[in-house]
């Protein structure tokens, strides 16, 4: 088999339909499966999934009883794939144009490829940006702090967000974004798959520094590309929880690969980051209570 796709569903059916629509309709040329980890959804997704694994043969179906976050999910997706090649795929993204195809005959093209992103596409067919270099305590100590929306051309900043960078172009680069990563299941078997000390964020970023380290190339290339709606799942998150995670998740990147005494002024900033979030989740909130609308009766 040439491709599994992993799919990784949190309370999106609308969009994992559209997805799952167009791998079904728009690839051609390969053999593939796809396998769907619902992480206990509560919207309809599991009830629509077990109804769509009995029309189409090529798809698995896991259904958690809990959330157990991105990269444990994806992980039991792994352990069921059969393809070379595995791509991890959100659910809030449409294959476009037989991408699939197109990626796999690059993989195959490019042996010295260890991982391929592709051009996203927003739901107005503008370039997405899907591309940073990867983080620095300098970068991270920033966006903590909430800097990066008030001084977004710091010179550290644009480094890591790439401000720069030429999406029209085919290079080698540092990390892709996780909504499209397509990987070599050789690759998995030798290093594995996400860490599941992430629950989300970082793990792709940890993972593309992983294969880099093992001497493979993570490729963007502008030819190949799909449609990404972008953060669908976790808009539904309260900002001080998504803080909390994203948080937890960024101090482990920066234990797993810095030594320990150059990061205790990261684990300060999280207090800080903790309560610029709470004042962000109030003050968002009394602004929606005061624009409610009064109801005679």
């Amino acid at each position: 088999m040439d491709l599994s796709i992993i799919v990784v569903n949190w309370n999106v059916r609308p969009l994992l339909e559209l997805c799952l629509d167009s791998i079904y309709n728009q690839t051609k040329g390969i053999t593939y499966e796809v396998i769907v980890i619902d992480n206990a959804s509560i919207d309809g997704s599991r009830e629509f999934l077990q109804a769509e694994k009995k029309f189409h043969k090529n798809l698995k179906v896991i259904l958690n009883e809990r959330n157990l976050g991105f990269a444990r999910a994806n992980n039991q997706g792994l352990k069921l794939a059969q393809g070379r090649y595995i791509l991890f795929l959100n659910p809030d993204t449409q294959i476009l144009d037989n991408a699939l195809f197109k990626s796999v005959k690059f993989m195959d093209e490019h042996n010295d490829v260890g991982i391929l992103g592709v051009q996203l596409l927003d739901n107005n067919k503008k370039i997405q940006p899907s591309v940073r270099t990867f983080p620095t305590i300098g970068s991270q100590s920033l966006i903590l702090l909430k800097l990066h929306h008030l001084f977004p051309k710091i010179p550290v900043l644009r480094r890591y967000f790439l401000y720069d960078f030429n999406y029209q172009k085919l290079q080698e680069v540092d990390q892709v974004m996780g909504a499209f990563l397509m990987t070599r299941k050789k690759i998995i078997d030798k290093i594995g798959g996400f860490d599941e000390n992430f629950f989300l964020w970082f793990e792709e970023v940890d993972f593309c520094k992983r294969v880099k380290e093992n001497k493979w190339k993570v490729v963007y290339n502008p030819e190949i590309k799909i449609l990404h709606y972008g953060h669908q799942s976790f808009r539904q998150a309260m900002p001080v929880e998504k803080q909390k995670i994203y948080n937890k998740s960024m101090f482990f990147y920066f234990k797993k690969h810095y030594p320990l005494s150059k990061i205790y002024f990261l684990y300060l900033l999280q207090y800080i980051s903790l309560i610029l979030a709470w004042l962000f989740q109030l003050f968002n909130f009394r602004r929606k209570k005061r624009i409610i609308p009064r109801v005679n009766v």
